[in-house]
């Protein structure tokens, strides 16, 4: 896609000398007039009544034009990234806020920015989205992206339509860097290696989480920690992962099970292991569909990403532009797994650069790729079903747990009753309990064009005496059974109190799972070095 640039674009204007060139700019571009929007307006007095989807007409994002007083094409190291966020948030007080999730090993602040009309607090009916960038230290193409999103967004926000809306009715939360510590030692111009890659202790962030597939023993680090307690705290909705040494955008699930690779074949799990990272199959989510539509947005708004070239001969090619993780190369510990796994978000990982830390000056050509697709795939937020969970009073259950029939990854409900799920165009059943109340189920239609508003009102189990309380039918979420999570009462009149609930529903636990833990000897190592030789070639 192209993007509509000003009419004020340099191909249009006679050639002059460059400082009259700029003088002309200064002049002319505050009378710069917006292209209109012709959708509906929603008052602000109602928080629930939000736009919820951009109005057939609205423009497209325009093309963004530095403001090189505040932030020019070059790399920030972390004090003059502080600055740029503070001095920003300090004049944008109505659209920003800055917050610090940890700190690195170093000590360094990993700063996250709020751009919203609404930064300073959750609005009811407004999801959150995040990015993330520079977990891999030695690749800041994200790190500065994603502070020019920042300034795209709160200095276009009253002339861009397409962006006014996105921040009117989405709180979008930026990392710029979650490894400042390795970005400090990393170097300009090195496009591939490994210095920089790691926090200041030596570990790689992006294998650093809890796995679904295999149990992982590495020792959690305050950056990742930090991360962790960021993600439970807020119910984050979409996610992006800026990462450098390909151009693709890869989707979950990063890592596989063993046993389901070369079987018969494999005589030490170690053995499995090794194979399995060399000899990738696709490790397929149950949201396998939504996954690969969220990929191809933002492949398919980069300038050069769905062409699926390869950055060198000797790399793979993607087609449009996209993979599955595990069928690129497997990695336990990746932090996309666990945002779905464990907390339902839909997040992916976005190669944007074939050179990890690329000279300064080619940072101008990678805003123009990217800033559309950076744009337009936070807007994806607003694709599915979302709405309320209440009990008969009207008032919201906090922490129920939802789950899309056939998809085995689940996720809650807000503070305020609140859930969205992003989904194709179709039709749906969701399973919908918390803890006191009978499970309910609820059929509902996806269409293209809006997001279905869906409300769903639990009842309170009934008692029955000698027995306890049951829901409808004596069925239980986890099961035929009698009490709610297929447990039982106990005692006469005894109160409806289930087996605590799951944080959400996960997939059932592989049998194989942890299986290649403790592997070690000669295959174990072997298998660990092509398999950090391999992620310091490609990311």
């Amino acid at each position: 896609m192209i993007l509509r640039r000003s009419h004020l674009a340099a191909g249009h204007l006679p050639l002059l000398p460059i400082p009259l060139l700029w003088m002309i700019l200064a002049l002319l571009l505050p009378a710069t007039t917006p292209p209109m929007c012709h959708g509906k307006t929603v008052g602000p007095s109602d928080p629930l009544q939000v736009q919820l989807q951009p109005e057939q007409g609205l423009p497209e994002p325009r093309a963004y034009m530095p403001d090189a007083q505040h932030l020019d094409f070059v790399y920030h190291d972390h004090e003059e990234l502080t600055r740029f966020l503070r001095a920003t948030s300090a004049r944008y007080p109505n659209l920003t806020a800055l917050y610090s999730i940890g700190k690195s090993i170093q000590g360094r602040d990993l700063w996250v920015m709020v751009v919203s009309s609404s930064p300073y607090e959750h609005m009811v009916g407004k999801p959150d989205v995040k990015y993330v960038g520079n977990i891999h230290g030695n690749e800041p193409v994200g790190r500065e992206m994603l502070l020019h999103l920042i300034q795209y967004f709160v200095t276009s926000y009253n002339s861009d339509q397409y962006v006014k809306w996105l921040l009117d009715n989405t709180r979008i939360h930026i990392l710029p860097t979650m490894n400042p510590d390795g970005y400090a030692v990393s170097k300009e111009g090195t496009c591939d290696g490994g210095q920089g890659r790691y926090n200041a202790r030596g570990f790689d962030l992006n294998r650093n989480f809890p796995d679904y597939f295999k149990q992982n023993n590495k020792r959690g680090q305050p950056e990742t920690d930090a991360v962790k307690d960021w993600i439970s705290k807020i119910q984050f909705v979409l996610s992006g992962s800026l990462h450098g040494g390909a151009l693709v955008a890869s989707y979950p699930y990063d890592n596989t099970p063993n046993s389901r690779l070369l079987k018969g074949i494999c005589r030490s799990s170690a053995l499995c292991a090794m194979f399995q990272t060399y000899s990738a199959a696709p490790s397929l989510t149950p949201d396998d569909d939504v996954f690969k539509h969220l990929s191809l947005v933002y492949a398919r708004n980069h300038a050069k990403m769905s062409r699926g070239v390869a950055c060198k001969s000797a790399t793979p090619a993607f087609e449009n532009g996209i993979t599955n993780g595990a069928a690129w190369y497997p990695l336990t510990g990746g932090m996309q797994d666990y945002n779905y796994v464990w907390y339902g978000c839909m997040e992916i990982t976005l190669e944007i650069s074939c050179c990890k830390f690329p000279p300064a000056y080619e940072l101008k050509k990678y805003w123009e790729d990217n800033q559309l697709s950076l744009i337009k795939f936070l807007a994806e937020a607003h694709r599915g079903v979302q709405g309320f969970v209440f009990d008969p009073a009207g008032m919201p259950i906090e922490r129920a747990s939802i789950k899309i029939k056939g998809r085995d990854v689940g996720f809650q409900t807000t503070k305020y009753g609140e859930f969205w799920r992003i989904l194709l165009p179709g039709y749906y059943k969701v399973e919908v309990f918390a803890e006191g109340f009978a499970p309910r189920e609820v059929e509902f239609v996806i269409v293209e064009q809006h997001p279905t508003l869906l409300n769903v009102t639990l009842q309170p189990s009934k008692r029955i005496e000698g027995i306890g309380a049951v829901g409808p039918a004596g069925i239980g979420p986890g099961g035929l059974g009698v009490g709610g999570v297929g447990g039982v009462g106990v005692g006469p009149g005894s109160l409806y109190r289930p087996i605590q609930t799951p944080q959400h529903y996960r997939p059932p636990v592989p049998p194989y799972a942890g299986a290649a833990s403790n592997d070690n000897g000669i295959f174990s190592t072997i298998s660990n070095g092509l398999n950090s030789l391999y992620s310091n070639i490609f990311g």
